[in-house]
């Protein structure tokens, strides 16, 4: 495999003082800059955090979206901390001078595609080719709101309660509160931010995965779960946006006598698969491989994993509408 090319990266060595000037470098008091994300709490409050960085820097930022934002506790976060935003699909290229993207790299979804970045700060593993005049690719940390609060450290700003309150939950978010990779300046971030931050808003945005249009899922999920001993197993039907799945395998995980949930669904001509693991033997991700890896992808973390199998690889080895029994199975044979 060829190695990757990074034009302009910085160095993990470079201080926060000096990316934070090469950053401010790469714009001047007249231009426009849009901001590209994939929206999710860690991209949103990083795209704030970059605003903020070059206010009274550049004539005007922009933030724009490439996805729908369909959960509830995500459109929480943006309506009590008043995020504006817009959709990629109002974006008119000629207005802007400069264009940035962080918290994902061009190459991670078609509508990044056709634009010149000249600023890329992310925290996944750099693809190949990547060009910019200005590359921060920090893997080793745990979310990008964690870049982020750095920069505005080195730039001498203490950000407001809204900015802090952003950047605080979008650490949480992206870490899974600690539970997924962190690294030591994922905790210091946090615990700077801890102090800056409204908590009443974290929590009110934490519990805000339900709603109304929701509660009718609940109500099904409750009619249709089975326990496969300590695993809560539901089997949902057709759903239009696997989201549901995750609120739903979530909100069976609460439940005292379950230390698994397991929610099933048809979207679209898939079969998805959610899991979540409470415990400390099982693995998630092994056990989505090892029950569904055969039909389509499947995998994840230790608590939390996915598996999406196009019906078609089904077809000759389950009954239609019995996608429901098929999950059971399967995960009984992988539990044996």
């Amino acid at each position: 495999m060829e190695s990757k090319v990074l034009e302009n990266p910085i160095g993990k060595s470079v201080s926060w003082s000096e990316r934070h000037r090469r950053l401010i470098e790469t714009v001047n008091p007249a231009d426009v800059v849009a901001v590209m994300i994939s929206a999710d709490p860690d991209a949103l409050s990083s795209a704030l955090a970059l605003r903020r960085l070059f206010w009274r820097k550049v004539k005007s930022v922009r933030i724009f979206r490439i996805n729908r934002i369909d959960r509830a506790d995500n459109l929480a976060f943006v309506r009590l901390l008043d995020i504006r935003h817009s959709h990629v699909r109002s974006l008119r290229k000629a207005d802007f001078t400069k264009f940035a993207i962080v918290d994902s790299q061009p190459s991670h979804h078609e509508l990044f595609s056709g634009i010149d970045f000249n600023i890329v700060i992310d925290h996944h593993p750099a693809v190949d080719g990547l060009k910019a005049d200005f590359i921060d690719i920090r893997e080793d940390f745990g979310s990008n709101a964690t870049l982020m609060t750095e920069y505005l450290k080195a730039g001498g700003i203490r950000p407001s309660q809204r900015l802090a309150t952003a950047l605080l939950y979008g650490i949480k978010s992206d870490t899974n509160n600690f539970v997924r990779k962190t690294s030591t300046q994922d905790m210091i971030a946090f615990r700077y931010l801890f102090d800056l931050a409204n908590l009443n808003i974290i929590k009110k945005i934490e519990s805000s995965d339900i709603t109304r249009k929701t509660l009718g899922h609940i109500k099904k999920a409750i009619e249709e779960l089975v326990f496969v001993k300590n695993v809560a197993v539901v089997h949902m039907g057709t759903v239009k946006n696997a989201d549901i799945l995750v609120i739903v395998a979530d909100f069976f995980l609460r439940l005292a006598e379950a230390g698994w949930s397991i929610v099933s669904g048809v979207c679209g001509d898939k079969l998805v698969v959610i899991f979540r693991n409470a415990g400390f033997r099982r693995d998630a991700g092994k056990l989505a491989r090892d029950a569904f890896g055969e039909f389509g992808s499947a995998g994840g973390h230790k608590n939390a994993a996915r598996a999406e199998i196009p019906l078609g690889a089904l077809s000759s080895v389950v009954e239609k509408e019995a996608y429901g029994k098929f999950v059971v199975q399967r995960i009984r044979k992988a539990s044996a």
